[in-house]
């Protein structure tokens, strides 16, 4: 398996055909939560959005650049992060888990297409 980093957006920047070739980490869209951070005024991410909506069309379009690099040879791909860690506020929820940052349904939709995109 070969194994890339790429922040904010997925890019393909390897390719192996005997490899299953991964995306082990993309993203990191920073949207501060107050009332939900580890520590208040020191927090950063990859790109800082001000609003749930700013954020979530920031994660469709990395989802959209996603499905496009599949037919290149991704076999899978990882978001960083599933929650805020510390400081970093790249998570899909805040750091307490109390709070879902993005709209989950339309997460949900555009991770479906990319999921479904695989079956072609």
């Amino acid at each position: 398996m070969i194994d890339m980093h790429n922040y904010p957006e997925p890019a393909m920047g390897l390719f192996d055909s005997k490899r299953s070739n991964v995306l082990g980490e993309f993203g990191g869209i920073g949207l501060a939560v107050e009332g939900h951070l580890w520590e208040s005024g020191r927090n950063w991410g990859y790109v800082q959005y001000k609003t749930s909506e700013e954020a979530t069309k920031a994660y469709i379009d990395l989802a959209v650049i996603l499905k496009k690099l599949i037919p290149y040879g991704y076999s899978a791909a990882v978001y960083t992060q599933t929650t805020d860690v510390e400081s970093e506020v790249n998570g899909l929820m805040t750091y307490d888990r109390k709070v879902i940052k993005l709209n989950e349904a339309e997460i949900h939709k555009v991770n479906q297409e990319v999921c479904n995109s695989l079956k072609k």
